[in-house]
């Protein structure tokens, strides 16, 4: 993990200093941002490799959100929102936005660190690649196509993808979706499940079909030619 780069945003010294501490300890490479202009600037403005960033909500200059909103309309970097808001609004708006993590203040900084390397850890099976009608995955290289076109996923609408395709067939629930997807006890609404697959299925274009739902259990990723009402 030495060559992997996190960028700590909030305008709290000492939470700052705090997470980047264990962050060093778990061999990450740390650059820290007071507000919100400051990552956006080390985001956009440099040329500093940037893994993973861990983004505050409430900041002076530019908000968390704005500087969500503003990631993902370029990156598809994962992002873990850290902020004293806990309300299930916030969470939700979070996830919309495209947040692949949600930790609120005051928190366990061994948690925090359980969920960062989750989000950075390679597959295992790194040399596969996988298809599903007109979709090719990449497994090295995290990369999806459709048509032969790049198609830009979040971490999570990736995850989300494999995981429907490792179970091509299957009727899933949004519980069994969120536990392998999410991969810890998540107290909140289920409905973040449902968002992130009409992102997936937005980007899927005319294959959004692929994803079918199904009444009173949940999805289920179908064949290349059926399609179920």
């Amino acid at each position: 993990m030495i060559n992997k780069y996190v960028l700590v945003v909030d305008d709290e010294y000492r939470l700052r200093r705090l997470v980047s501490d264990f962050l060093k300890r778990d061999g990450y490479r740390v650059i820290e941002a007071a507000d919100g202009e400051e990552a956006l600037d080390i985001l956009f403005e440099s040329n500093q490799k940037v893994d993973l960033v861990v983004l505050d909500v409430m900041m002076p200059k530019y908000d968390g959100w704005y500087v969500l909103e503003r990631i993902r309309d370029y990156m598809s970097v994962p992002v873990v929102m850290l902020t004293a808001r806990s309300d299930e609004y916030d969470q939700l708006k979070g996830f919309k936005l495209g947040a692949d993590d949600y930790v609120t203040k005051p928190f366990s900084p061994s948690i925090l660190m359980a969920r960062i390397n989750k989000l950075l850890k390679k597959d295992k099976q790194i040399h596969e690649v996988i298809d599903f009608g007109k979709i090719h995955m990449d497994l090295a290289a995290r990369e999806v196509f459709i048509d032969s076109e790049k198609v830009a996923l979040t971490p999570k609408e990736y995850e989300l993808l494999k995981f429907f395709i490792d179970n091509k067939g299957i009727a899933l629930s949004r519980d069994k979706i969120l536990n392998a997807v999410w991969n810890y006890d998540y107290f909140g609404d289920l409905r973040t499940v449902d968002t992130h697959i009409k992102q997936l299925r937005a980007k899927l274009g005319k294959y959004s079909y692929y994803i079918s739902t199904v009444r009173s259990i949940g999805y289920r990723l179908d064949s290349e030619n059926e399609i179920i009402d």
